[in-house]
This record gives C-alpha cells, structure tokens and sequence, in this order.
C-alpha cells in the first residue's frame, strides 16, 4: 500500500566398527586359530575408464572445497550475470562520457534517475525488452512533433523535425529501442548548454522543467564521484543486529497527536543511544527538528527513496546536509524526541522510526517498510552466522 507523504515526520551405534586395543582384526584371527592357512591370492590391476577418472577427480575436488557446492553453483550464475550487465552498463556511461564531455558519474546519475522515474511509471515509461538502460524517451520527443514517422530512425531526419534522436552506437541509425542510443540521445541533449557543473544544470533544468529531477540527478553524481563505482546496492538494518530491539509491521496504525492519521513507516523499539545507521548509500538531504518525528535525518538513496529516519536523541555531529553516507554509517542515537516543540521529550517509549517515500517524480509516496527490514535482518544475520563459521 502507498500512502502520500505528507510531512517526513523486533560404544555402540549401529554400523560402528570396534576399534582398539580389544578389537580383533580378521587377518590375525585367521593366523591365531590352528590350520587356517589361507590360499594366495592374485590380485587383478584396476583398469581406470576415463568416466570413472574423472568421476574420481570431481569427487575429490568437490570435497577438498575446489568445485562450489550446489547452491552456490546455481547462484554463480545470477551473480556473474548482474556482474557483467554492470561492467555494460559502465563501458556505456565512459563511452558516452567521452562522446559528450561529461564525466561518467554524471551520465550513470542521469540514466539512474530515467530509471527510477522508468520504474515508478511502467505503463507510461515502457522500456525495451531486456533493456539494460533505464532511459526512455516517446516517440513524439525522439522523431520530432511534426515527424509523420514516429518510428523514425534516420538521424538526418529525426534532426531536420526537431528530434533528439541520436546514432550513439555508430551504426548510421537511430533507434529508440538501442541502449546506447537512447543514453548518448539525453545526454547529447542535457549537455547543450555546456559541461561545466553549472552547465549540467542548467541543461537538466531545460530537459526536465523540474527542480526536483535536477537535485536528484546532481544527487547521485556525487555519490557515483564519492565511491568511483556503480555497483552501490548494498543494505542493512538500521540498527546493529547484535543490540536488544523489537520491532513489527505497524504501517497503517492510528495516529491522533496533530490530528487524525495513519502511521506510515515501522516502529524499532530499543534503549536510548543504540546507534542508528544509514541503511544505504545516499546523502543527507535533511536533518533537523520535525514536531512530529523530532530530531530526524533524511537520506536519498540511488534508487530515490528518501530514508527518513525520526525520534533521535541525537545526531553525529559531524553528519550535515549534502554529506554522503555508506550503509551501516553511524548517523545518529535512539531516542523519544518528538510530538511538540524543539526538544520535546519522553511523550513515548525511546525507539526508532524508520520510514521510506518513493519519489514519483512530482511527489513522493510512502509504502511499509517492513519487509525490507525483515530482508535486510536476515541477511545480516546469515552473514555473521557465515563468519562465525
């Protein structure tokens, strides 16, 4: 359920072969016992078939830990896919990078915010499928409004009726349903006014007409340019698994202090100044005072979730807004601040109340949290369960 955001307010087992001093083998009972000589025998060479060769090499192999075992080996295969569709996806943004003048991380931020809003809106934003770019573009914007050809893929064409249709793959044609294309096409026209940060957004604004899309996109540029890589998927809970916390679904539950209301996020109760820790890799883009949710930090994710994070005790001081963070970054205390004026306290139970909005593009809705919590937990905990082992 989404909910429109209103304010950024848990010795003898059976089969056992006797051993020891007492035990008696059967050779040397054959030799202690009175005219039991036992006839030679002639032993045969083993002939090994190839199959049986390597049966037995893989046997061994499997055993020393040299082969993965099966679980792993099935998920070998995901994880070597989404490693090689991100090495793709870099070689596109240095790529275009160089046709355009702007740096890759600014081009990995302008395709990740296509492919948030993509997502967000999937019956008006379709993407091709198998698509490895999240950038969309109509027909009508990529041939030209007066184009008779929406399907258009000439670029002599498409220029001459005011298209931004672009051939960024090199192959004479510009088709909306390439990746490379449809990536070179927006960036080709974002960077119009110049490569020059101010530039960049200025060239945002005129592509999007919203001051919201050009904070988000200058937004995950600096944190692709803070941690040089695009692969920044990681998540954890926001308190450390080994503390004492109890939590559960409350999305939806009543709330009446500032009127009448719907509890959007999940309450994670726990003494006062268990640490608090960013879920994600983001950037502040709020902290401060909230009459509902108290001392609050927000933090932006790549995926344009806003983390907002309520009833701190408070912050770590050196944390500011436009300061980037790493999951698992201390950020701030449990506390029960909230529900009046600056430095209201106690009107509840110390705890954490963690809650996500997606951003629509024009707005932001809330959904329940809660599941996400649960995965992230369980991973945590599995990981540590591994490191222990």
């Amino acid at each position: 359920m989404l909910r429109l955001r209103s304010s950024r307010p848990a010795a003898g087992l059976p089969g056992h072969r006797a051993s020891g001093p007492e035990a008696v083998r059967p050779g040397i009972l054959r030799r202690l016992l009175p005219g039991s000589r036992r006839k030679p025998v002639r032993r045969q060479p083993r002939v090994w078939t190839a199959a049986a060769a390597v049966a037995l090499v893989l046997a061994v192999a499997l055993a020393a830990g040299a082969l993965p075992a099966a679980g792993a080996a099935q998920a070998a295969p995901a994880a070597a896919k989404e490693d090689s569709q991100q090495r793709k996806l870099r070689e596109m943004c240095d790529r275009v990078g160089v046709m355009t003048g702007l740096p890759w991380q600014s081009v990995a931020a302008l395709e990740r915010y296509e492919r948030t809003l993509s997502r967000a809106h999937p019956k008006s934003r379709p993407l091709p499928p198998n698509a490895l770019v999240g950038v969309f573009v109509g027909p009508e914007r990529w041939s030209g409004p007066l184009n008779p050809d929406p399907e258009d893929k000439s670029p002599v064409s498409i220029r001459a009726f005011g298209g931004i249709g672009r051939d960024g793959s090199g192959d004479g044609v510009a088709d909306r349903n390439d990746d490379l294309d449809r990536l070179y096409s927006v960036a080709h026209q974002v960077r119009r006014k110049g490569t020059s940060p101010d530039d960049f957004a200025i060239g945002l604004w005129e592509y999007y007409q919203n001051t919201r899309a050009v904070q988000r996109v200058l937004q995950f540029a600096k944190i692709y340019r803070t941690f040089g890589k695009l692969d920044l998927s990681r998540h954890v809970f926001p308190l450390p698994v080994g503390t004492v916390y109890s939590y559960r679904s409350t999305w939806g539950n009543s709330r009446d202090w500032g009127g009448t209301r719907i509890h959007e996020g999940t309450d994670i109760f726990a003494n006062y100044g268990v640490p608090v820790r960013s879920t994600s890799y983001g950037i502040v883009e709020v902290k401060g005072w909230n009459p509902y949710g108290g001392w609050r930090i927000g933090i932006r994710d790549l995926d344009n979730l806003y983390h907002y994070y309520a009833h701190l005790s408070g912050y770590e001081k050196s944390l500011k807004p436009s300061d980037v963070v790493r999951p698992g970054q201390i950020i701030g205390w449990v506390g029960s601040s909230g529900y009046g004026r600056p430095g209201t306290q106690g009107k509840f139970p110390p705890h954490l109340h963690y809650g996500v909005y997606r951003d629509r593009g024009l707005v932001e809705w809330a959904f329940d949290p809660y599941p996400m919590l649960r995965k992230w937990e369980k991973a945590e905990l599995k990981a540590l369960r591994v490191h222990k082992e």
